[in-house]
């Protein structure tokens, strides 16, 4: 590793192999893996980390490959921002944890006065912290209910909202997410979502809304559902962007009925649609934002942010938990914000959307294969079916997965059936960076069977 006086280079933001993945030093700490890590516990990628900086990996063995992926849309301002280390080291220095629900800090503070800002809506907006995403979205159904003194809950078909009891509920993928683990929390009812490519021919969005709809009141019934709880683009469901005017309407019908509409922005939340919310993009105000991953800059954080009247409607100690909103995340977070406004990531992001699709769209155009390349600003799919078909075909999106990282490219698949490769590339990457991995990405679709 090469140093300087100030602490160690930044990595080249370049792809280079030498040795091949996994390396030797990968393959042993897999072995030791082996003896010591849950087997439950998985990974995508093959080798071992040593370093990682901007949109490179530098593994164990000195091979750097290109992050398509972020950590699942984490290091969306690049991995190991040098922003986010100096604020995480200063605050580090000063304390690193009291817990605010016994001794307060400034920092908690003012993460939650940038979320009223930034979060959608011009109304009284409060926030509480947490450490991820799945507590986010369960708080989320705890305010609701608690505001709205009824119990049911309103998912769609596809989502993913996490792996906690109530949110493996919610989620609608049985393995791996699922099975086994049983039995769930109740009063959970899912609805369809709109998923163009499957849907009927010319659904417009307002029709798969009624659909929505017309199976939420006879099978649950309005004035029972306490939430809606919608991802705006479906994330681990296949990066499905619904139909426009699919959110406003479930939006529209959940104000007239009484009923809390969530966004789980978890993945689609700070910049990586191209908007700092994908919600506007869709013209809709929720009424709660359920936000971690890109929050943080890489440190664990989460967030409910949403009205004033329901979130203060929670009896005081109700909301809360002994790491939420630690203050080194804290520091993080205030980090990227200012990164994300500074630099416009938002508009980084649809640059980068620009990019893919046009590196992108003659593979897709021309490949029996690819269904579809579909997504917004920087989070950008394509489903993978077996030719002439609509058959999804995991074995062809894990293939491409291998065959990218054989060469030095991290991409990760997703899916209700397994068979979408996504892109949730850093907003700091470098134009000619993502030219050099699509062009892998390229390759590894043009080598599908047709």
């Amino acid at each position: 590793m090469t140093t300087t006086s100030a602490g160690p280079a930044p990595l080249e933001q370049s792809r280079s192999l030498v040795t091949a993945i996994p390396g030797p030093r990968s393959q042993a700490l897999a072995a030791r893996r082996s003896a010591s890590v849950a087997a439950g516990v998985s990974s995508t990628l093959p080798v071992y980390v040593a370093r990682a900086g901007g949109a490179i990996i530098e593994d164990v063995d000195g091979n750097r490959l290109v992050d398509l992926g972020s950590g699942i849309a984490v290091t969306s301002v690049g991995a190991s921002s040098p922003e986010v280390v100096a604020a995480v080291a200063a605050q580090a220095a000063d304390f690193t944890h009291t817990c605010f629900m016994v001794s307060p800090y400034e920092e908690y503070v003012a993460v939650c006065e940038a979320l009223a800002r930034l979060v959608p809506g011009s109304h009284e907006k409060r926030s509480m912290l947490v450490n991820s995403g799945a507590e986010a979205v369960e708080n989320a159904v705890k305010v609701a209910r608690r505001a709205t003194g009824r119990d049911a809950v309103l998912v769609l078909d596809h989502a993913y909202h996490g792996r906690t009891n109530l949110t493996m509920a919610m989620t609608a993928r049985a393995m791996p997410y699922k099975t086994g683990f049983g039995p769930f929390a109740g009063e959970v009812y899912r609805v369809p979502a709109s998923y163009p490519l499957r849907d009927p021919a010319g659904m417009t969005g307002a029709q798969a809304a009624a659909r929505a709809i017309d199976v939420a009141e006879r099978h649950v019934g309005a004035d029972q559902v306490a939430a809606i709880v919608v991802e705006p683009i479906l994330g681990e469901g296949g990066f499905v962007t619904p139909a426009p005017g699919f959110l406003a309407a479930l939006a529209e019908w959940a104000r007239a009925q009484g009923i809390v509409f969530v966004a789980d922005e978890v993945q689609t939340g700070f910049a990586r649609t191209g908007s700092m919310f994908a919600c506007e993009q869709e013209g809709v105000v929720p009424d709660l934002v359920a936000l971690a991953k890109g929050i943080g800059g890489g440190l664990p954080l989460g967030a409910v942010t949403g009205r004033a009247d329901l979130m203060d409607a929670v009896h005081p100690g109700g909301l809360g938990g002994t790491f939420g909103g630690n203050p080194v995340a804290c520091a993080a977070a205030l980090a990227s914000i200012a990164l994300y406004e500074g630099q416009d990531l938002a508009a980084a992001a649809r640059a980068i959307e620009a990019q893919v699709r046009g590196r992108l769209r003659e593979v897709a155009d021309e490949h029996p294969a690819v269904a579809e390349l579909r997504g917004r600003g920087a989070m950008l799919a394509v489903e993978l079916v077996r030719p002439g078909t609509l058959e999804p075909d995991r074995a062809a999106a894990a293939q491409v997965a291998r065959d990218c990282a054989a060469a030095g490219v991290l991409v990760l698949t997703c899916g209700t059936w397994g068979n979408v490769v996504r892109l949730l590339p850093p907003l700091v990457i470098e134009p000619r960076l993502l030219d050099d991995a699509l062009d892998v990405l390229a390759a590894a679709l043009r080598a599908l069977p047709a």
